[in-house]
């Protein structure tokens, strides 16, 4: 698909618009949201490559405020250390994968992590068990997130069971995402799947990401955040199951 079309173009702003939108007003969401948009519309391997700076921008934001990044990466180094090393393999299996086949796993994973999100378990903390978990975690999220794009799952939720506080579970996720997502972009062009005009184009989308914060953040507290959260894990479950289902039909 050419992205320099109008079509394409309004398809790419209007996205992160839309992803920067959601992240303004809950915290979250930006690289799931925009990967999900495009991997309906252009498709996930070249989104994947489209939501890089858009996400890595915002996230080295996000560890960098704080005050607590150097106690933070002493205790999760051994998660994203394994991670970046997952992430070059899952990479490499990405660029030899059927598009379609990396489309439906994606959509499990968005049904998983959303049907999760709307049910809200009490995850466990893992205890003395962080020691060899985290590097386990760690290796299982790289994976994924080389070959879909997506940290969510399971590294999202083990993070959250971590039993951080509020603000140092936004400092962790944003040490953690921005780094791994440092690795997917070398594990991207290590494997020929970052060209360049891509990389011009993931640069252009940082500002329609960061006009998108903007508004989301100035319309926050007119908002129930717990309802957004509901209805943004709704939608994404709905993402998800299409994903598959498109996946399945094509496949037949």
């Amino acid at each position: 698909m050419d992205i320099w079309t109008p079509e394409s173009i309004s398809i790419i702003a209007m996205t992160f618009l839309l992803a920067g939108l959601i992240k303004g007003i809950v915290g979250l969401g930006l690289p799931t949201v925009s990967l999900s948009l495009l991997a309906v519309t252009i498709g996930l391997k070249s989104g994947m490559a489209l939501m890089l700076f858009p996400s890595l921008f915002t996230n080295i934001w996000q560890a960098a405020v704080g005050g607590r990044f150097e106690r933070i990466l002493a205790r999760l180094w051994t998660l994203i250390l394994p991670a970046c090393i997952g992430i070059w393999f899952g990479a490499g299996v990405l660029a030899r994968a059927d598009a379609l086949l990396v489309s439906a796993f994606f959509g499990i994973l968005l049904c998983l992590y959303s049907a999760i999100s709307l049910t809200m378990p009490q995850i466990p903390p893992p205890g003395r068990a962080e020691g060899w978990l985290s590097p386990l975690v760690g290796s299982i999220t790289g994976l994924t997130m080389g070959f879909t794009g997506s940290f969510i799952m399971p590294g999202v939720l083990y993070l959250q069971a971590l039993g951080l506080s509020k603000d140092e579970l936004v400092q962790a996720m944003g040490i953690t995402f921005g780094s791994c997502l440092i690795a997917l972009t070398i594990s991207l062009a290590g494997h020929s799947l970052l060209p360049k005009e891509l990389i011009i184009a993931s640069l252009a989308a940082v500002v329609p990401s960061f006009v998108g914060m903007a508004v989301g953040q100035k319309i926050r507290k007119a908002l129930s955040e717990d309802r957004f959260r509901q209805a943004l894990f709704f939608a994404l479950l709905i993402i998800g199951v299409y994903l598959i289902v498109r996946a399945a039909l094509i496949g037949l």
